[in-house]
């Protein structure tokens, strides 16, 4: 079972893929495509700010 440090960091690299394919999608107008990375980046969001992250730094979204 996967301790909290690497839950930790498999969700910060979710969580910045999935920053990346959002400002792709957007840039691209891509509205339906977005709307599915929002449900992906607000549960990674969730879930590392339960684990005590703060996101401040690495949240390129801020929604």
């Amino acid at each position: 079972m996967p301790n909290n440090a690497e839950i930790i960091e498999r969700a910060l690299n979710d969580f910045q893929r999935v920053q990346a394919h959002m400002l792709t999608a957007k840039k691209e107008n891509a509205t339906e495509t977005y709307a599915g990375l929002k449900d992906d980046y607000t549960s990674l969001k969730v879930l590392l700010t339960s684990l005590g992250v703060n996101l401040t730094e690495i949240d390129k979204i801020k929604e």
